[in-house]
């Protein structure tokens, strides 16, 4: 990845420096490419593995510091938030049993991270996006305080001007406000790198973008948020909401956000990626650049180009270029940033086998790639695989949109064969990760497919938040035995399940599809509301959403009671709008209030439900029948006992 060192946001005099700093390292490596500096004898693989730390109740643990200090190994790093940590692999020359050493590399790395986690008392996981993080889990208060991240997050808030909104809409609907760029945070992926000759950049660097759509379609494992089932690769959408600095237009300008598939092929070579993004995005984060690269050069030496790498590194192509220098030679690399951690180690080396065998494949088969595939294509077919993964149709070279399955079955995994074999990767190595690919398409059991199929099972007999756990928890198991997951099993509510955890607050608990009314309907509107949902209580919203009162049974009784006397007295009885009878003055709770906390309050007030509100907003509704189902649950659980 880029350089990950930053001290501040841009002043406008440091921004300045900066850009000049940035415009000399593109000129240098302009002539280091002219005169063929770039190392292109060699090609090596290399990989970042990104993982969530979790407690004894599989929700997130915001201890990467106290583990990374525990591991003492630079091979750790941290991440945006406290409960992510990141290992970087040492880089392996593409060729013979490569695969079995990047497996046996990450298997070592992440088994020494497991054994300091339960050290600590918790556990990692691989997973694209954790099904237990909360948005509450999502604060500055657990982002990890390093300099560069803190920058970043004023930076991009500054540019964006107001909130951060996510939407996306699968199965369920996801539409959400937030206040910092830790909706990122949820977000955890196996980057893959792929070192490459200069000369050979622009075409290899086509058919990555080629054949993201189908590798993507194979890997997907994010299809959770917050409780919603949304995309098979939820994760893509993320990213890309979470950094993005647009805001809207009235008109219709083009405006592409830094997280991008990108526009178009490219032509010649790096430099036109490079140029590209410094024309489009501003600069956002830097440090003081003491290099000077030509200076450097001149004297024989190699450049950092670290004003280059730091832009670079807030620039978030799914494709991503990165120049780096490996015992003194300067060399450029592809960054695949499209795959998702998990669902397991031995899954997600199949994963990235997959992809550099296709990278390979059609090289051996195309000279230019561009002449056989337009870019709309790849591009359409990354999304839709990020949408609907296996279930989605995808175009390919000759061919008309088909089942993505039918597709990679039939095409992409003999072409994948292919390619690794061209290479000379070692055949067993080969058949072994191809077939685990192969058993993942023939079943169409990706990740993300587990996962959805579980969790809509789930749900159906367990709260949202016991189901979610019992999937993680499954989660940890099979990938702790190391099953790939086209043979997972169903999940299962485990024994022993910390099951008060998934009651703690208010918003595990709380109904958030609520009937409501405003203060402007009628009296007979509420009454036929009651009837037909079965409900004591509806609040009472303005037409901007904010919360302004509660109609309960007893009020409404009431009312009516009266009404029924007047009636009776020969009073004519016209429309009573709900503002004549709701209650203002009503208690409420916020969405992380403890539950205990909010029974508490239940009971002092004398009331049968909380309305649970946020920013005046009305987000859910706690009543007395929910805690019912709660001591249901702990009676049970202790008659058991």
């Amino acid at each position: 990845m880029g350089s990950k060192k930053a001290d501040r946001p841009m002043s406008s005099e440091y921004l300045r420096e900066f850009e000049i700093a940035l415009l000399n390292d593109l000129r240098a490596l302009e002539t280091m490419l002219h005169d063929h500096k770039i190392e292109s004898d060699i090609q090596r693989i290399g990989a970042e593995q990104e993982l969530f730390i979790v407690d004894h109740a599989f929700r997130p643990a915001p201890v990467a510091l106290k583990l990374l200090k525990l591991l003492n190994d630079p091979h750790y790093r941290t991440e945006l938030a406290k409960f992510n940590l990141e290992f970087n692999l040492d880089p392996i020359i593409f060729k013979d049993i490569c695969f079995t050493e990047l497996e046996k590399q990450i298997r070592s790395l992440f088994d020494r991270a497991q054994e300091a986690a339960r050290e600590l008392g918790y556990q990692i996981i691989l997973v694209g996006i954790l099904p237990t993080v909360h948005k509450a889990d999502l604060t500055l208060e657990n982002m990890t305080p390093n300099p560069r991240y803190r920058a970043l997050d004023q930076a991009l808030t500054r540019f964006r001007g107001k909130d951060y909104i996510l939407f996306l809409r699968g199965t369920d609907e996801l539409f959400v406000k937030h206040d910092s760029v830790m909706l990122e945070a949820g977000n955890t992926s196996f980057q893959v790198h792929f070192q490459v000759a200069q000369d050979q950049f622009a075409r290899y660097y086509n058919i990555a973008q080629a054949v993201a759509g189908p590798v993507l379609a194979a890997a997907a494992n994010s299809p959770l948020l917050f409780g919603k089932r949304l995309w098979h690769e939820t994760r893509i959408a993320v990213f890309q909401q979470s950094v993005d600095t647009r805001l809207p237009f009235h008109a219709l300008r083009e405006i592409t956000p830094r997280v991008s598939f990108g526009n178009k092929w490219v032509r010649e070579s790096v430099l036109e990626i490079y140029q590209e993004d410094i024309a489009r995005f501003k600069v956002l984060i830097g440090t003081k650049i003491e290099e000077d690269p030509f200076e450097i050069l001149q004297r024989g030496g190699t450049p950092q180009l670290q004003a280059l790498q730091l832009f670079n590194g807030t620039v978030y192509r799914w494709n991503r270029p990165c120049y780096g220098v490996t015992d003194g030679k300067p060399h450029l690399r592809i960054e695949n940033r499209i795959l998702p951690a998990g669902p397991t180690i031995l899954d997600q080396v199949a994963n990235a086998a997959f992809w550099f065998g296709l990278v390979n494949g059609l090289a051996e088969e195309y000279e230019d790639i561009t002449a056989h595939f337009s870019f709309d294509e790849a591009k359409t077919n990354f999304i839709n695989a990020a949408r609907r993964g296996l279930q989605s149709q995808l175009t390919w070279i000759r061919s008309k949109a088909q089942p993505a399955q039918k597709l990679i079955r039939n095409r992409l995994l003999p072409l994948a064969r292919e390619g690794l074999s061209a290479k000379g990767i070692d055949a067993g190595d080969i058949d072994r990760l191809m077939d685990v690919i192969k058993r993942r398409v023939t079943t169409g059991q990706t990740g993300a497919f587990w996962m959805l199929q579980n969790y809509t099972r789930l749900k159906n007999r367990y709260s949202i938040d016991e189901s979610l756990a019992a999937l993680t928890a499954t989660i940890s198991d099979l990938q702790q035995r190391g099953t790939p997951v086209a043979e997972w099993p169903r999940a299962q509510l485990q024994k022993g399940n910390n099951w008060a955890a998934n009651f703690r607050y208010v918003d595990q608990i709380m109904t958030t599809d609520v009937y409501t009314v405003t203060e402007d309907d009628s009296i007979e509107l509420v009454v036929s509301l009651m009837n037909w949902q079965g409900l004591r209580n509806i609040p009472v919203e303005d037409h901007q959403n904010r919360f302004v009162g509660l109609v309960d049974y007893q009020s409404l009784l009431h009312h009516l009671l009266g009404r029924l006397l007047n009636n009776h007295r020969g009073h004519s009885a016209s429309p009573v709008p709900v503002r004549n009878i709701m209650k203002k003055n009503v208690p409420t709770v916020r969405p992380r209030t403890a539950s205990y906390e909010a029974l508490k309050l239940m009971r002092e007030k004398g009331v049968n439900c909380l309305p649970v509100v946020q920013e005046g907003r009305l987000v859910g509704i706690v009543t007395i029948f929910d805690f019912m189902k709660i001591s249901e649950k702990l009676i049970k659980e202790k008659l058991k006992s």
